[in-house]
């Protein structure tokens, strides 16, 4: 996979996350892991951040749950609108986490 097509690859996952729901950025890198040969959750983040504007980058956070830097007030409003579970000022990633398989369950 080019770096090109890694970068339609991050944004593809992410405009399937639904409403409500969130990956962090590893989980989005470790779900593209086998077929792109990359797991940095940093190359995903710097990908939302050139790329993202597109997509629902409000449901990528990081491992604990924190927004992204410098649109935490644009997320947090956009989180809470679409019902996603939070604790305080964090996603709750144990409420609202979303993985692509559960897209292909029956």
């Amino acid at each position: 996979m080019t770096p090109d097509e890694y970068v339609e690859a991050v944004l593809a996952l992410v405009e399937r996350i639904p409403p409500g729901r969130a990956m962090s950025y590893g989980a989005v890198a470790d779900a593209l892991a086998e077929r792109s040969g990359r797991a940095s959750a940093r190359l995903v983040g710097s990908i939302m951040a050139r790329h993202g504007g597109g997509v629902p980058w409000h449901r990528v956070v990081n491992a604990a749950g924190r927004l992204p830097p410098g649109h935490e007030r644009a997320a947090r409003t956009r989180l809470r609108a679409e019902g996603c579970p939070m604790r305080g000022d964090r996603v709750d990633l144990t409420a609202a986490a979303w993985s692509p398989e559960e897209g292909m369950r029956p």
